[in-house]
């Protein structure tokens, strides 16, 4: 078993705090079929069609996207796991929030994550063969919505733990004071305001809890490489799972879906899913 990354630096006063469904996601992507999946995309083949060994610097460095970061628990499990879940430790990560807590809260926790990973691969090495490391490469977590900041087709690994409880309506996003967290605004700020303004757009998904990952299928076939792309997403009973797994099919022959693990309450609509989507 892979271990779960600490997020005990982090303050939950203004960022959700990991539960049943970001546990569900670690427990998805490291399980035996997932991680057999992702290494037969990104893994390194030890030689080429024509029985050449393939240099480990021409081989394309997957980039691994965790959209609406949290605490980073995700991220970091996914940057200090590279090697045992996708077969190569050359992957690059980057993730985005709304929330500027998060997004500091995101590069520490994969810091003590892959920081952790080294030392244990320290120790190992007196055992082994002495490998590369098993850490991929963490970019950045950057203050941005959804996956804006990031050029089309450039993102391999998509994972969304969308805000995914039905609302009667879905929060606005940020306002400038809110988003800061200079010392100068800091002091106009009306905390509980803006804490709950954090926390409420963490889980809050309006309609049918789907507006924000509408949004983000809508963004997919966009944003995805066009040859090996591949995203998970979580969703609630409520969100109408075989609903969003048709609306996928029906994007066209290249494209494939799946449910892939579940979890929850299996009589309430507290049940909770992870599909897969990906190019074919």
């Amino acid at each position: 078993m892979l271990p779960t990354p600490s997020t005990s630096h982090v303050s939950f006063d203004n960022i959700y705090e990991p539960a049943e469904d970001s546990y569900l996601l670690l427990d998805t992507l490291s399980s035996t079929a997932e991680k057999s999946f992702l290494k037969s995309r990104f893994g390194l083949p030890e030689v080429s069609a024509e029985g050449k060994s393939i240099p480990f610097n021409r081989v394309p460095a997957p980039l691994i996207a965790d959209i609406g970061t949290g605490s980073g628990v995700i991220l970091a499990f996914l940057t200090a796991n590279a090697r045992a879940i996708f077969g190569i430790e050359n992957v690059l990560t980057i993730g985005t929030d709304l929330n500027s807590f998060a997004c500091e809260a995101t590069a520490k926790t994969v810091e003590l994550a892959a920081r952790g990973a080294s030392d244990e691969q320290k120790t190992l090495s007196a055992f082994d063969d002495g490998n590369a490391g098993n850490c991929g490469f963490f970019t950045d977590a950057l203050l941005a919505d959804l996956s804006t900041p990031i050029r089309d087709g450039m993102i391999d690994l998509l994972v969304f733990n969308p805000p995914y409880v039905p609302t009667p309506e879905l929060s606005e996003l940020p306002q400038t004071e809110l988003v800061s967290t200079s010392s100068a605004d800091r002091g106009v700020v009306n905390f509980f305001k803006r804490d709950s303004h954090f926390l409420f757009l963490s889980y809050a998904g309006g309609f049918d809890g789907m507006e924000t990952t509408n949004r983000v299928l809508t963004q997919l076939p966009n944003v995805l490489h066009k040859h090996r792309g591949v995203a998970y997403i979580l969703l609630c009973a409520q969100n109408k799972p075989e609903e969003v797994k048709a609306r996928v099919r029906g994007w066209g022959s290249d494209w494939a879906v799946e449910t892939v693990s579940s979890s929850g309450k299996s009589g309430g609509w507290e049940k909770l899913h992870v599909i897969r989507i990906w190019r074919v």
